[in-house]
């Protein structure tokens, strides 16, 4: 089972378009609104999740989503359920993914200390102790997965498939959808 946290004002793109991708490779993934059922992004798109962070069961846990948006992050950070899941996960092995201002929140749980990791460029004084690779547009590093902007959101979403279910399949979904 995947999580996708959505807190009040998350960047649409790097919730929207990895969900789809996942959910076209057969990976079941919840979203998850933090605030709430009706969750709206910082462009004003409402999402209705699947789920309140409440409703999650964290022992189906394979892997936590983290989308950027700032209005979202700081979502996240100002609930104990949702950094305790974050937490959570990651103390428990399971996959950890950030995209854009998302990291920052992973650096605060001390998640991405010594470890690669990328994130909206001006983010990085954020990221504690990271080794941050700036020019990657995604970064795998172990059970870590970061991205960097919503214009990164596809390849983020196809390493997202790749760490559950291969590179072959996110190859296959890859093909589907026609990246050149």
């Amino acid at each position: 089972m995947v999580y996708m946290l959505l807190g009040t004002g998350f960047e649409e793109t790097e919730a929207i378009a990895p969900l789809d991708l996942l959910r076209r490779a057969g990976i079941q993934v919840h979203t998850v609104g933090v605030n709430g059922k009706t969750v709206y992004g910082g462009h004003g798109i409402g999402i209705e999740a699947d789920i309140t962070l409440g409703e999650m069961d964290l022992t189906r846990l394979d892997m936590i989503v983290l989308p950027g948006g700032l209005g979202g992050v700081a979502s996240v950070r100002a609930s104990a359920e949702a950094m305790q899941a974050l937490k959570f996960a990651w103390d428990n092995g399971k996959f950890v993914a950030a995209i854009c201002a998302g990291p920052t929140v992973l650096a605060d749980l001390g998640i991405t200390d010594g470890k690669d990791a990328t994130c909206y460029p001006g983010c990085e004084d954020g990221m504690g102790s990271a080794n941050m690779l700036p020019d990657k547009a995604c970064v795998r590093d172990g059970k870590l997965i970061t991205g960097t902007s919503a214009g990164c959101a596809i390849p983020f979403g196809l390493m997202l498939i790749a760490a559950l279910k291969g590179q072959q399949a996110a190859d296959t979904i890859a093909q589907q959808i026609v990246i050149r």
